[in-house]
């Protein structure tokens, strides 16, 4: 019987996932597994649960969490033999999305079941895994105007999670007034870019903005590459074309946005440069450093997910 150790968040998220987790629990029993369940409180005992998964020898570790909880505990399995699942019950779930697994809302109370059903039964992959100044990450990390929304608004109390599409939605138009953008000079092999960008992103994955839009749609999550994209603008009235060019697919041959596909990459600004990592806040000054480190990450997914895999 294979061994996973399911780890979750009692106060993250929308809904409280504690009391669904047994049903899930007994689902990927059926399928096979014998999991034990911790629950944590804060990132460094997300971690540390993680690393003791890794010391017992454990085949899974199980996140019921969002994006957030899944890039910690990606970043401490990445280079050993524990896979990663996810049983969605964060706020935004963009990971568990791209598998075409449901969320944990209000119309979807069995999503966790449902998540166990399809992975107790799922397949192992492997998936890059980004690092930025020596801190990894899973799905993307962004410079701009999204970072400098998470470094204000994280973390939030659950009830400002129930409605944290349209909330979120609400502070990116809030907050792009006055916004004029950050001056970044890029550097990457074969690419020398500078300019005012109102955002840039190092992406491994397609969907962004809380899985909203395709901001990458040729990303793979196993090609050994991040996948690049600078949209240059300078005022609120280039957020909000930049937002709707994003929405209908049209930035990726739109005039003043920049993408590249590249293993490595050095941002330079004179200014600070609140991030995001995985939707969660982080600072740091520059130069900012991303590198990939290629399959570095045992991920367990439906059998169904090939279309996050630039491999058959």
């Amino acid at each position: 019987m294979a061994k996973a150790t399911l780890i979750y968040n009692p106060a993250a998220g929308r809904f409280p996932a504690g009391p669904l987790l047994e049903r899930a629990k007994r689902v990927l029993s059926q399928g096979g597994w014998d999991v034990g369940v911790v629950a944590t409180h804060s990132k460094n005992e997300l971690e540390r649960a993680a690393q003791e998964a890794v010391s017992r020898g454990d085949n899974a570790v199980f996140v019921a969490g969002g994006d957030g909880s899944v890039g910690t505990v990606a970043s401490v399995l990445a280079g050993s033999q524990t896979a990663l699942g996810v049983l969605p019950a964060g706020t935004a779930n963009v990971w568990a999305q791209e598998q075409g697994l449901p969320k944990l809302d209000w119309v979807h109370w069995f999503a966790l079941e449902s998540a166990a059903s399809r992975l107790s039964r799922g397949t192992i992959r492997y998936a890059d895994v980004g690092e930025c100044n020596g801190r990894r990450f899973l799905l993307w990390a962004g410079v701009g105007l999204d970072g400098a929304i998470v470094n204000k608004i994280e973390p939030r109390q659950r009830w400002e999670k129930t409605l944290a599409t349209v909330h979120y939605a609400t502070l990116v138009l809030w907050n792009s007034i006055g916004w004029d953008g950050v001056d970044l000079k890029v550097k990457a092999p074969g690419v020398d870019v500078e300019g005012r960008f109102l955002v840039a992103v190092a992406s491994n994955i397609r969907a962004y903005a809380g899985g909203l839009v395709e901001l990458a749609p040729e990303a793979r999550i196993d090609d050994g590459k991040l996948d690049f994209w600078l949209l240059g603008g300078q005022s609120a009235k280039d957020v909000v074309i930049r937002l709707l060019q994003v929405w209908r697919g049209t930035h990726v041959s739109a005039p003043g946005v920049v993408h590249f596909q590249a293993a490595e990459a050095t941002f330079y600004s004179q200014e600070p440069l609140p991030m995001q990592l995985d939707g969660e806040p982080y600072k740091t000054g520059s130069p900012v450093r991303f590198r990939v480190h290629a399959r570095a990450l045992r991920v367990l997914v439906p059998a169904d997910s090939a279309g996050l895999f630039s491999s058959a």
